[in-house]
């Protein structure tokens, strides 16, 4: 068995899925650490997995909620460059403490985040194989597919794949700081300088938590590429209290904003007063950020809760309203939900693109965001069959992936062989996921 060391942004949106797959591999007997900070310990403890903790003087006790308040109050490009900022600090101490860290735990294997970017040059440094993970939209470049933060579709001309070229770089120079940390270390450590951020991918496997149907077609995927659908794990969720007995059995639509961008409060009192007098009951989560007295009183009396128990009211929901975070839209369509998407940053209008590509859904950007446009939405997707359908079709493609199995079984592949692992041929396991690990 291996110790494994993960690699990953203290972000729910990233520690979430990431946890769950350590735990399925903790789970099959092998030790699972986790590099995480103080504020995100308790929920990797949670897991049942080990935590190893970074950075506690630059990140002590308290610092991620308020970075995480601050970029809830932004949005677009504002938002971006704040989470690049953010990246940047947390690759410093990523590439500062963890080798000797994991060197003392005998960690053996690595499982990096691909917003985690110092990760692969820790694995060289440490001279161990690793895997890379998208748990967000991937990040491999194809000029043919738009960057992951545009609200784009596929290229379908010179000037749209110009267009793309042009965004890529435009994200090369943002990226410039984080690169140069990057670089540094890796000149201090001997390794190649890999100065692009391109060639920071495993060559033994990269796992995604996209289903193919989700992805926009590619061409140029590696053939070590597997797309094994989401990491979901149900009993991993710390329960939370919910009056279900308050569900009247109107059509549910379900509000939620994400963990990070759900301090604007205007968009939840622009999505109560779009499904105002529509025959639906709006159940709408404020992602754990403050307590739904902030919004007062509100058109149709929705209920309105802190945080809610996101897999079982999409068990019951008709519809989502989100802001195109890659878990949530995961989580809907599994559960064959269509969605009206609200995408404030970073990958959130990749996400709603493919959320409109598939034909799962609609988008409206914030900057355009009215309650009348809304309400427009919410009646068109609930009304109209083929979005329902749609999502079906996607819940279905996410049923045969493999999801947190396929991705597990990946990883155990390349501990197993040392070798690339490739896609082509690689058979799903059949066996229900693990559960928690330990009594």
């Amino acid at each position: 068995m291996a110790t494994i060391g993960v690699l990953v942004p203290v972000s729910p949106g990233h520690l979430n899925p990431m946890n769950s797959l350590g735990r399925e591999l903790a789970a099959r007997g092998h030790r699972v650490v986790v590099a995480t900070v103080l504020d995100t310990q308790d929920a990797v403890l949670a897991s049942g997995l080990e935590a190893v903790i970074l950075g506690a003087e630059p990140f002590p006790l308290g610092s991620m909620p308020e970075m995480h308040a601050k970029l809830g109050r932004l949005q677009g490009w504002a938002a971006l460059r704040y989470t690049l900022e953010v990246m940047g600090r947390f690759a410093q101490i990523l590439l500062d403490e963890t080798p000797d860290a994991f060197r003392a735990l005998g960690v053996d294997f690595l499982l990096v985040d691909q917003a985690a970017p110092g990760g692969p040059a820790v694995a060289e440094f440490l001279d161990i194989p690793y895997v890379t993970v998208a748990n967000a939209l991937m990040f491999n470049i194809e000029f043919a597919i738009p960057p992951a933060t545009t609200p784009w579709q596929p290229a379908r001309s010179v000037w749209t794949r110009a267009r793309n070229v042009l965004a890529f770089l435009a994200m090369r120079q943002a990226l410039g700081p984080l690169i140069k940390i990057v670089v540094d270390h890796r000149k201090a450590w001997g390794l190649p300088l890999k100065p692009d951020p391109a060639n920071w991918f495993s060559p033994f496997a990269e796992v995604s938590q996209s289903p193919p149907e989700f992805e926009f077609p590619r061409a140029k995927l590696p053939p070590h590429f597997h797309f094994t659908g989401p990491f979901q794990d149900p009993r991993a969720r710390a329960p939370v209290p919910f009056p279900f007995e308050a569900l009247d059995g109107r059509p549910l639509v379900y509000a939620s904003m994400g963990t990070l961008q759900n301090r604007m409060l205007w968009v939840f009192r622009a999505i109560a007063e779009a499904c105002d007098g529509l025959d639906v009951q709006l159940v709408i989560s404020l992602g754990g950020s403050a307590d739904p007295e902030v919004l007062g009183k509100l058109p149709g009396d929705p209920l309105v809760v802190r945080a809610a128990p996101q897999l079982e009211l999409l068990d019951r929901a008709a519809l989502t309203i989100t802001h195109a975070g890659m878990n949530t839209a995961m989580e809907s369509l599994a559960r064959g939900v269509p969605m009206v998407a609200i995408p404030i940053t970073n990958d959130q209008p990749g996400v709603a693109a493919r959320i409109e590509w598939t034909g799962t859904g609609l988008v409206i950007p914030p900057k355009r965001l009215t309650a009348a446009k809304l309400r427009k939405a919410i009646t068109r997707v609930l009304a109209e069959p083929t979005f329902k359908a749609n999502a079906i079709l996607l819940k279905e493609a996410i049923a045969r992936s493999g999801g947190i199995r396929q991705a597990a079984d990946v990883v155990e592949k390349v501990l197993e062989t040392r070798r690339p692992v490739l896609a082509e041929g690689f058979k799903a396991s059949t066996a229900e996921p693990s559960g928690r690990p330990g009594p």
